[in-house]
């Protein structure tokens, strides 16, 4: 966790994120970012890191000639061609299908910045890429049992993450393990249950534990008279 102040560049924060991601005592094996890092000195320091992932845009004439296609395929890609600025990479281009899915039919060509991915298919960088799906997946659910705090502490910020994370965890757990209903093919997962509901449970027990009382301060005065 990091804090950004307002007026901070976009990319000037993820460069100084990554540079502390560089620093840490352990091996980082993959960045993941949305098409919203598609950003060549974002790229140009994510890969010195580790095996980079990134989501394209599908916007400018090169791009969209290189996503036009109907058949995965790894290609290389030259962002800023012939510039100062120019930037090659490993470009992944998935060819994948929609049966129905959300009501939609049809091929869906996506892109992804490939770096230190060559040797995987274009369909398996986009499986690797996946996986940002289910961690944002967590962080939103994160937020719904999330404490406030405007407090800038590292230490306190994640351990209030931590609790959350405990909390979700546990929800999980209780939804697979005591709520869901077998079946042939794989449990039932109740769409009622969901984390709002168990941390609503959870709130209201703890407000009756703790007897918990709502106060404010009188103004002294009341209502005046006619």
């Amino acid at each position: 966790m990091t804090y950004v102040p307002n007026d901070e560049d976009e990319v000037d924060a993820v460069e100084r994120v990554l540079a502390r991601v560089e620093n840490y005592p352990f091996e980082i094996e993959l960045l993941l970012a949305d098409s919203g890092f598609y950003n060549e000195r974002v790229i140009r320091h994510a890969r010195d890191i580790a095996a980079t992932v990134v989501h394209v845009p599908k916007k400018g004439k090169r791009m969209k000639d290189k996503l036009d296609v109907h058949k995965s395929y790894m290609t290389t890609y030259r962002m800023y061609k012939d510039s100062e600025r120019e930037l090659c990479f490993p470009l992944a281009v998935p060819v994948s299908y929609q049966n129905g899915d959300r009501g939609k039919h049809g091929e869906v060509v996506r892109g992804y910045v490939a770096c230190g991915v060559t040797d995987r298919s274009a369909k398996q960088v986009e499986c690797l890429y996946r996986k940002r799906s289910g961690i944002e997946t967590t962080y939103r659910l994160l937020r719904q049992a999330c404490g406030i705090t405007t407090t800038r502490d590292p230490v306190v910020r994640f351990a209030i993450m931590l609790a959350a994370a405990l909390l979700e965890n546990l929800w999980l757990v209780l939804r697979w393990a005591v709520v869901a209903r077998p079946r042939r093919g794989g449990r039932d997962l109740p769409e009622e249950f969901t984390f709002k509901t168990f941390c609503d449970w959870i709130r209201r027990e703890l407000e009756a534990e703790l007897r918990r009382r709502w106060k404010i301060k009188a103004n002294g005065v009341g209502v005046p008279p006619s």
